[in-house]
């Protein structure tokens, strides 16, 4: 029996099936293809939009602290034809170092003492079932909603009758009360990700819950601490409205602790009908400065903070 006579395939001239010789055809509007492209076009168009909307003013308040009081005035846009670099020591002696360090006397307290009550409250809020754990939750939820403004009038009598204003313990307090909402609620969502297997494991090579806390679960959550730490920082550093009420001297005696926010105000105020620009932009520079090398360094961290616990 013969076989069954086939066909031949149909070849081009350079003896090629013409379906290995077909190009792609390039995509039509509605394909996938091409709405991803015009997805990834306008994204990376709007972040550019962004960058340049956040780096031109930045650009502005540096290169204004080198221009003269006419130059910034005249155009300011311009470029500084003088580069005066002992504006910045102008700014320091007249109040700039004084501010720059209460500020850091006031965070360097409350940030770790933020740190580390929140993530304490968080850890047990998370991991432990109690009578009344959600309801706790949600307190520290809502305080996270309740805007500043309407608590400052019984604030500072609460502060003033705990002999507190104008000082550095008065504010430090105000500053951890301020900044545990946030952090119970963002560590809390944080806690809730780690693995119970390695706490089991600890309490049952003896550690106690205290010890397991402090030397497994709290390196585990890292990343959450670094990112939230970065927020309470910024938060921290540019507050304005609770050091203005509570850091005012309530008399003759009593000394300036102007924090930074207030410093600058401060400067404005004093400078009246002599005004010195550049020593104002030297100052709002020095007082930027500090935060920008934090978040710049630390920006992968925040980044895998606040991904990983999706992640998990």
């Amino acid at each position: 029996m013969s076989a069954p006579i086939t066909e031949p395939a149909k070849v081009d001239g350079a003896g090629v099936p013409p379906q290995r010789n077909a190009r792609k055809a390039p995509p039509r509007p509605g394909d996938k293809q091409t709405e991803g492209m015009a997805l990834n076009v306008f994204s990376h168009g709007f972040l550019a939009l962004w960058a340049i909307l956040i780096i031109l003013p930045l650009l502005w308040l540096v290169l204004s602290s080198f221009k003269t009081d006419a130059q910034i005035g005249g155009s300011a846009l311009g470029w500084p034809s003088n580069w005066q670099f002992d504006v910045f020591s102008r700014a320091w002696n007249k109040g700039i170092g004084d501010y720059f360090a209460n500020t850091l006397i006031v965070l360097v307290f409350s940030v770790p003492l933020t740190m580390l009550l929140g993530a304490m409250a968080a850890y047990v809020l998370a991991r432990y079932e109690f009578p009344g754990n959600r309801l706790v939750y949600y307190f520290f939820v809502g305080g996270a909603m309740f805007p500043v403004f309407l608590a400052l009038v019984p604030l500072f009598f609460m502060v003033k009758r705990l002999d507190m204003l104008n000082t550095y313990q008065g504010l430090i307090l105000v500053y951890v009360a301020y900044s545990l909402p946030f952090t119970v609620f963002f560590m809390h969502a944080f806690f809730r990700t780690l693995p119970t297997a390695v706490f089991e494991a600890a309490v049952l090579d003896g550690a106690s819950h205290t010890r397991a806390f402090f030397q497994v679960m709290l390196p585990m959550a890292k990343p959450g601490l670094l990112s939230v730490g970065i927020f309470n920082v910024l938060g921290q550093w540019n507050q304005y409205i609770l050091p203005s009420v509570l850091m005012q001297p309530q008399n003759s005696t009593d000394p300036e602790r102007y924090v930074l926010t207030q410093g600058l105000i401060q400067l404005q105020q004093q400078q009246g009908y002599a005004t010195d620009l550049p020593v104002l932009f030297a100052g709002v520079t020095i007082a930027m400065i500090p935060m920008l090398i934090v978040y710049l360094s630390f920006q992968r961290q925040v980044q895998a903070g606040l991904t990983s616990a999706t992640l998990k």
